[in-house]
């Protein structure tokens, strides 16, 4: 039976229906409130209308009736008002997070984009309406990093430009992107190239890097290996501390890293001289890290073990990045190399598109002789050679 605005207001604790899923919920407290039950694709929902007497029998049936209006046009009318919903741009950037978590391939992504978010832009306009964001408040948020931490502050910038398309695309904002820079910020702010200081990796000059690897060779530990490993392959530290055995291929003498541990995302095969794999140490299981943590067995070692390793050697001026400089510059000054090798050797990935587009090869066969040429230049007992022996 229909409800009546008398039993309305004196309706007992417990649930009334109106009929066609109207109903009245009374709270032992003596409260109530109007709520809508339908079905969307055999889910079921529960539409609330308001509390009563704000909203009289009448006002529920009436926003009943539009609520059915929608769900017979094939609309959910929670959906459609959470759409409706005014949301803050802290909100608008969370929900862009947690959507995009799933097809990001490193968790740091979503860490990255939360932590930047966090530090420089929530403070400024996290609690404002996202769809109220405009350019001045874009430029705000900006301006404090822009000259110190350019780099950083172009990162922020393009996500906060993602935040705002994902409110357009949401429906909850109209209008130009304030956070664009093409065409926008570009007239505003300085190109972020101009104000960068490029900062490089403090190197060895290569004609000290076999006084260098002999003194290496004194020390003892699986960091002091890791690092000399890494200077012979030129990989990058990261790369070396998650090497397992089963990487690596010691009768073809190739080590091959999976795409998911390359910056680049693409497998990377390495070749492998005698002087890398003397300090891959006693071979272990398949799964085995190769440079696993004496203090922490079963983990690789620290991302600071073979900077510990510098520090102790009292090479504070250099890192063990700036070590793939070392070998560039080596290679382009000294030795008849052509660049795609040599940037092949570092895992470089083509920026030309269209030169990238011809590049089926990785050059691995060339990549073996110019790993030969370094490995002799770097051994100690080589030091003052003029002839650098390549080997097949």
């Amino acid at each position: 039976m229909s409800l009546s605005v008398q039993k309305v207001k004196t309706a007992k604790p417990g649930r009334h229906g109106d009929g066609r899923g109207l109903f009245l919920y009374v709270k032992p407290s003596g409260s109530r409130s109007w709520v809508l039950r339908y079905q969307v694709q055999g889910r079921r929902r529960d539409l609330g209308l308001g509390a009563f007497p704000d909203v009289t029998l009448a006002m529920a049936r009436e926003r009943a009736a539009e609520a059915r209006r929608l769900i017979a046009e094939g609309e959910d009318p929670i959906a459609k008002k959470q759409q409706a919903k005014p949301k803050t741009f802290k909100e608008a950037a969370l929900e862009l997070i947690e959507s995009k978590r799933s097809g990001w391939k490193n968790a740091k992504h979503a860490a990255q984009w939360s932590s930047t978010l966090e530090t420089y832009v929530f403070p400024k306009i996290g609690q404002m309406q996202v769809a109220k964001v405009e350019t001045a408040d874009v430029i705000g948020a900006l301006k404090p990093i822009w000259s110190e931490k350019p780099e950083t502050a172009n990162r922020v910038r393009q996500r906060i430009e993602a935040v705002i398309d994902y409110a357009s695309a949401l429906g909850i904002r109209t209008g130009d992107n304030p956070a664009r820079w093409r065409g926008h910020l570009d007239n505003l702010l300085p190109k972020p190239a101009k104000v960068r200081a490029v900062k490089h990796h403090p190197a060895l000059a290569h004609a000290q890097i076999a006084d260098f690897m002999g003194e290496l060779a004194e020390r003892e530990g699986v960091a002091a290996r890791a690092l000399g490993f890494t200077i012979l392959t030129v990989a990058r530290s990261g790369e070396t501390r998650g090497m397992t055995w089963g990487e690596v291929d010691l009768a073809t003498r190739v080590w091959t890293i999976p795409a998911e541990r390359m910056k680049a995302g693409k497998e990377h095969r390495v070749p492998l001289t005698d002087a890398a794999i003397a300090f891959l140490g006693a071979q272990g299981n398949h799964a085995n890290l190769v440079f696993e943590s004496e203090a922490k067995p079963g983990k690789p070692i620290s991302d600071m073990s073979m900077t510990a390793v510098l520090r102790r050697m009292e090479r504070d001026g250099i890192t063990v990045h700036g070590f793939r400089s070392t070998f560039r510059d080596w290679a382009g000054e000294t030795t008849g190399f052509p660049r795609e090798v040599i940037e092949a050797a570092l895992a470089h990935g083509i920026k030309n598109k269209a030169e990238a587009a011809y590049a089926r090869s990785d050059l691995f066969d060339k990549r073996r002789d110019l790993m030969a040429a370094w490995a002799f230049t770097a051994l100690p007992e080589n030091s003052g050679s003029n002839v650098i022996a390549i080997s097949k």
